[in-house]
């Protein structure tokens, strides 16, 4: 690889300045845009259930507004991947993930709600498609590809950083409009930082004659029951079978005796398996075979689920939430990259099916899981129904092996 074509004039940074700020810019954005505008809405949903008087299916139906956003962001995100002016739609990204997120403050009705957690979802997906792609880009030309996992940590990160700031801002006596507040400041901050790192990286590989390739969502993807057909399946399944406990495991820890402090130790628990899993999977991957570390990575979160959903007690709910943080990003690294193998000529057409195999399913997954426990009183039987999904997935991924 030729770096020298890469860089123009003089002004290009050095490679020992552009690796540390290639990693640091990514883990940055995904903690912000991912860990905290997007997944914050998990520890302040039973504050906001009770200053706005929604029943459990209609805080479902939020989640999926932000599930919708993302997953018209990421197919629009996906036609944006390769054009010059894709920093340009990421900067717009990271902004509008800051407003989302601060804005919370003010929002006082359930359509608001809807509205914003959908422009968040819309916002966090134009950060971690174009995000990746600008930074891991970097990384391989700059030839340090491993610190990729740095870069997918910054959501674990961001997740723990939101839990403390939540926290803090409790302690102080916020509302939790207030701590949405909080967590706008604390977004800014990291916005701001990962800004000052992406001026560090070289140019992407993104040029006007490839400003039209995009990802295909249509045909082309091999016979239904091929394997990247059951691997896109699988991961549509993964998209319900993670997104109905990560988006209710606070307002499961809610029933419990201590709640008041179960509730932050729950989340902060998914945050810091998180940060460091998919190093962990990389290396079972690495050993095993990545589709046989795929179908664990599947097994050990269904636990998770279960764990989650059927315990009564406060050890259950935190190691359901430990097993769902160290499996939830370790099984999209996998998957994608399993896909991508599979894909072999056609990569960008599979990404295309695999996010919206995954879109479809966590859109899905909050609403109709927000309606059982309505209906039934409690999270078991939408947890039973993630599991079982998560189990299926296993099945239509058996056999597959590394290439």
């Amino acid at each position: 690889m030729d770096l020298s074509a890469n860089r123009s004039g003089q002004d290009a940074p050095s490679p020992r300045r552009a690796v540390p700020a290639a990693a640091t810019a990514g883990m940055l954005v995904l903690a912000a845009a991912m860990g905290i505008g997007r997944f914050a809405y998990t520890p302040l949903l039973p504050g906001l259930q009770e200053a706005l008087g929604w029943t459990i299916a209609q805080a479902g139906d939020v989640a999926s507004a932000n599930f919708l956003g993302y997953l018209g962001g990421a197919l629009a995100a996906a036609f944006l991947v390769n054009r010059p002016q894709r920093r340009v739609w990421l900067v717009l990204g990271m902004v509008l993930s800051v407003v989302t997120t601060g804005s919370g403050v003010w929002a006082g009705t359930l359509s608001h709600w809807l509205i914003l957690r959908f422009l968040s979802g819309l916002a966090s997906a134009f950060c971690l498609v174009l995000g990746t792609a600008v930074v891991v880009e970097a990384l391989v030309r700059l030839r340090r590809p491993q610190l990729a996992a740095l870069h997918f940590g910054g959501v674990g990160i961001g997740i723990v950083l939101s839990v403390l700031m939540v926290e803090v801002a409790r302690l102080c006596g916020a509302s939790v409009f207030g701590q949405w507040g909080a967590l706008g400041g604390l977004s800014a901050l990291l916005m701001g930082l990962a800004g000052w790192g992406l001026r560090d990286l070289p140019a992407g590989r993104a040029n006007p004659g490839d400003s039209r390739r995009a990802p295909r969502i249509g045909s082309g993807i091999g016979r239904w029951g091929g394997p990247l057909a059951r691997t896109i399946w699988a991961y549509g399944l993964y998209g319900f079978g993670y997104v109905v406990t990560a988006t209710f495991i606070v307002a499961m820890a809610r029933r419990v005796e201590h709640a008041e402090l179960i509730e932050p130790l729950t989340w902060l628990m998914v945050g810091l398996l998180a940060a460091p899993s998919v190093l962990l999977w990389q290396w079972l991957a690495g050993r095993h075979g990545l589709f046989t570390a795929l179908r664990a990575a599947y097994l050990v979160e269904a636990v998770g689920v279960l764990l989650a959903g059927f315990g009564t007690g406060q050890v259950a709910l935190l190691l359901g939430g430990a097993l769902l943080g160290a499996t939830f990003m370790g099984i999209v690294a996998l998957g994608l990259a399993g896909a991508r193998q599979l894909a072999v000529t056609d990569q960008d057409r599979a990404m295309g099916w695999m996010t919206v195999a995954f879109g479809l399913g966590q859109l899905l997954g909050p609403g109709i899981a927000g309606r059982m426990a309505h209906i039934s009183g409690g999270f078991e039987l939408p947890s039973l129904l993630a599991a079982g999904l998560l189990l299926l997935g296993i099945g239509l991924l058996w056999g597959i092996q590394q290439k």
